[in-house]
This record gives structure tokens, sequence and C-alpha cells, in this order.
């Protein structure tokens, strides 16, 4: 009786179905998270840097700092409340 060896498996489309998923799962996270600081009202400081970058390449982005401070003026004002 003559025993036959096992055919090796290609597991690439496995392999790379993996990697679309984890893609997708990676991707799908960064958009819950950037949604739910909206959503409670905190800036996406490296947002406005790639934005600042892509589409006004000659002015200099604010720094964290400022972009968080001009974001609570903006939300806020400058010592009004928002109530009424």
């Amino acid at each position: 009786m003559s025993r036959s060896m096992p055919l090796p498996v290609d597991d690439r489309p496995a392999r790379r179905a993996l990697r679309v998923a984890a893609g997708l799962l990676a991707r799908w996270w960064r958009a819950s998270c950037q949604t739910a600081r909206l959503a409670i009202g905190i800036p996406d400081y490296d947002v406005y840097v790639a934005h600042m970058r892509r589409t006004h390449p000659d002015r200099e982005p604010m720094t964290r700092d400022e972009f968080f401070r001009e974001r609570m003026e903006a939300r806020y004002g400058k010592g009004r409340s928002r109530c009424c």
C-alpha cells in the first residue's frame, strides 16, 4: 500500500482576503474614532494638518495648542455663554 504525499496548499488567496479584511477593519475603526470625537466635540488635529498640507501648501498649519484653543473659542466663544 503506497501513501501519497499531501499536495501543498496555496493559501495566498486566504492571506490576501485577511489583509483586505484587516485594512477594511482598520479604516472602519479610524472613521468610528473620528466620528466619536466629533460627536463629543473633540476636534481632530491630524485631519486638520493633512487638510492644510493638501489644500493650502503655502500656509503654515497652527500648532496643536493653537488649533485646540481656536476650536474651543469657536465652539464656546470668548467669555460669552452659548446658553440662550
